[in-house]
């Protein structure tokens, strides 16, 4: 993909959540996507027609972050009332509420099967909790941060949290073995490239830092956006040949990934960008923000 077939056009505007949208989320194909934020609800969304389906109250406090399932069926969502919820997305009930977590709810997983959700917490504390089992007791406790948790990625065989505590820990579930790569830096946000090889990591000294997962050799940095006080998100392009990642100013950044020059940015909103996603197959991201909107771009 070359950097003009990039999306900076704006295709629909999703409005209805009251306060900052925390985070939004396409689904697994791309078709839908998913919206939290201050006003304590999920929103689910047709983001290319600009069409709000369903909303899911339940939560006491805000909702930080939702992650929907490979087959849509079921929603898993956290936030500062320490609980996850897992829903059924259909009737938009509460199937269980998992609790555990000494402090708010900042991340949640699910991983490839479904069958098991990782939440990552401010009590510095990483937990998996079974679906299918009707305990809400977890299953594993990861605690050996030293520092609040804000953000958590699967593979199939190993947890990854990042942490204001600058590090991104691997936790291999197989063998229990952990390794830790030290940014220096606060991180608030991961997210996995789609070959599965590079850990992209948002930390508070606006910067984006890229590692390679086996080595854990720092790859690349990315800067021109200001990261200094918010969780922003950041991610790949489906194609893993851009980065991208929201500002506090109300800009979008694009980079190059090998040579880390900046190839788009552009103001996407009024306020601090926190939430950015990419579709899974077509040029077309969504992005959220504190000023209550949630933007669809197309190329």
């Amino acid at each position: 993909m070359s950097a003009a077939e990039l999306p900076r056009k704006e295709a629909n505007v999703l409005k209805g959540h009251e306060g900052a949208v925390l985070a939004a989320r396409f689904n697994a194909d791309g078709n839908y996507c998913l919206s939290c934020g201050k006003d304590r609800t999920i929103r689910l969304w047709n983001p290319h027609r600009g069409i709000h389906i369903k909303t899911y109250k339940s939560h006491g406090r805000e909702v930080r972050d939702v992650h929907v399932t490979s087959d849509n069926s079921k929603l898993i969502s956290c936030g500062g009332d320490r609980q996850v919820f897992y829903w059924d997305v259909a009737t938009g009930r509460v199937i269980r509420k998992f609790r555990g977590h000494d402090s708010e709810v900042n991340a949640v997983k699910f991983n490839e099967y479904s069958s098991v959700v990782v939440s990552a917490g401010y009590d510095q504390s990483l937990r998996a909790w079974d679906c299918r089992s009707h305990s809400a007791e977890p299953i594993q406790i990861i605690d050996t941060f030293s520092d609040s948790v804000m953000s958590v990625c699967l593979t199939k065989t190993e947890i990854i949290g990042g942490s204001v505590d600058g590090t991104v820990r691997t936790f291999d579930i197989r063998i229990g073995r952990e390794i830790s790569d030290d940014l220096g830096q606060p991180v608030n946000c991961i997210s996995m490239s789609n070959d599965g090889n590079c850990i992209l990591a948002s930390c508070l000294d606006s910067t984006l830092r890229l590692l390679d997962r086996t080595a854990g050799e720092l790859l690349q940095e990315y800067k021109g956006h200001t990261c200094k006080s918010y969780k922003l998100d950041c991610c790949l392009t489906n194609d893993d040949a851009y980065v991208t990642g929201g500002s506090e100013d109300g800009y979008i950044y694009f980079w190059d990934l090998v040579d880390a020059s900046v190839v788009s940015s552009f103001r996407a909103h009024g306020s601090v960008v926190t939430s950015v996603s990419y579709h899974p197959k077509e040029s077309c991201m969504i992005t959220a923000s504190v000023d209550g909107t949630i933007r669809v771009w197309k190329k």
